[in-house]
């Protein structure tokens, strides 16, 4: 343990701890998506069926996760907490799409209370 871990109170047991986000698994492909977590259905759902995306904000934070993405299809959706592996990859893919609405990205990051953004629209 280091001088500012022992200075700041923590232990080596709280820096080893696993967020709940940490228990998500996103896998991406060239043709899905899909997001796996031990107490959870598996959810999947191929890029071309997505139809719409948002970001929905809560106030669960911080013991559970407060921001997520959602990846919405006629029959299929995908819900991915922010601060997962793969949120950033998954991210980086779809602010491409055309019409993507960075101004409800920013609006979302500095939203307090429960409150969906949506930030792509098929057309």
């Amino acid at each position: 343990m280091g001088f500012f871990d022992f200075f700041l109170g923590n232990t080596k047991k709280e820096a080893s701890k696993k967020q709940i986000e940490d228990y998500y698994e996103v896998e991406i492909n060239a043709f899905s998506i899909k997001v796996n977590h031990p107490k959870r259905h598996l959810e999947e759902i191929n890029w071309n069926e997505i139809e719409e995306i948002k970001i929905v904000n809560t106030d669960e934070g911080p013991f559970l996760p407060d921001v997520w993405l959602l990846l919405i299809g006629k029959e299929k959706e995908c819900s991915i907490p922010q601060g997962s592996k793969g949120w950033d990859e998954v991210y980086d893919i779809i602010s491409k799409y055309e019409g993507f609405n960075f101004e409800n990205v920013i609006q979302s990051a500095t939203c307090t209370e429960n409150k969906t953004f949506e930030i792509w629209k098929k057309r």
